[in-house]
């Protein structure tokens, strides 16, 4: 009996140590759900379209007819992926500020083939092709069609949009029959839309 109460007495002096913590059940961790980020694809095939501003400088061989000034515009094209090498056409049109001994630049078109290196969400790309410069005159509107290469990269924002520059050399031979030869640099920042 001695012995069943002692063990009485340990067992209810242990209880309140075992019960220290309360009755309340303890809170589960939180459990932390992994962020899944769909990647940027490096797939550019596919039609797009957008806009350019830039800077625009002319030079010829006759002395005093040069100038520059702001250029910018529209352009559209459709690129197609291969893998790594991407090909593709653009039209681009570029109304003009240039100003030259009082004649003005209008306009500026071009119809470019592009071929380019695919590295995933940014492309580096060169291009050759024609252009078509209009000049607006005291005696009336001139123009005349050449050819441009250039180079220039796009980044893919995201499976739509795209930011990048471009740079093209412009080449007129005898300027409309005038006997002077024209060449025009122009570097320009591009917005794109990919559909």
């Amino acid at each position: 009996m001695k012995l069943f109460t002692s063990f009485a007495l340990a067992t209810a002096l242990a209880a309140p140590a075992a019960f220290a913590g309360g009755l309340t059940e303890p809170t589960p961790e939180p459990m932390i759900t992994p962020v899944v980020v769909t990647p940027v694809t490096g797939d550019w095939t596919g039609f797009y379209a957008g806009g350019q501003l830039g800077y625009g400088d002319m030079s010829s061989n006759t002395a005093g007819v040069d100038g520059d000034g702001a250029i910018g515009g529209l352009h559209a094209g459709y690129r197609h992926d291969f893998g790594q090498f991407v090909a593709g056409a653009e039209l681009a049109y570029n109304g003009s500020n240039v100003e030259v001994m009082g004649n003005k630049g209008k306009n500026l078109t071009q119809l470019k083939l592009m071929g380019g290196y695919d590295m995933g969400r940014t492309l580096v790309y060169g291009t050759v092709g024609a252009a078509h410069a209009k000049v607006e005159t005291a005696g009336g509107n001139r123009s005349d069609t050449g050819w441009l290469a250039g180079v220039g990269v796009d980044y893919a924002i995201n499976d739509v949009w795209t930011v990048g520059a471009e740079y093209t050399h412009n080449r007129f031979d005898d300027f409309d029959n005038s006997g002077t030869d024209a060449k025009g640099n122009l570097v320009q920042l591009r917005v794109g839309y990919r559909f």
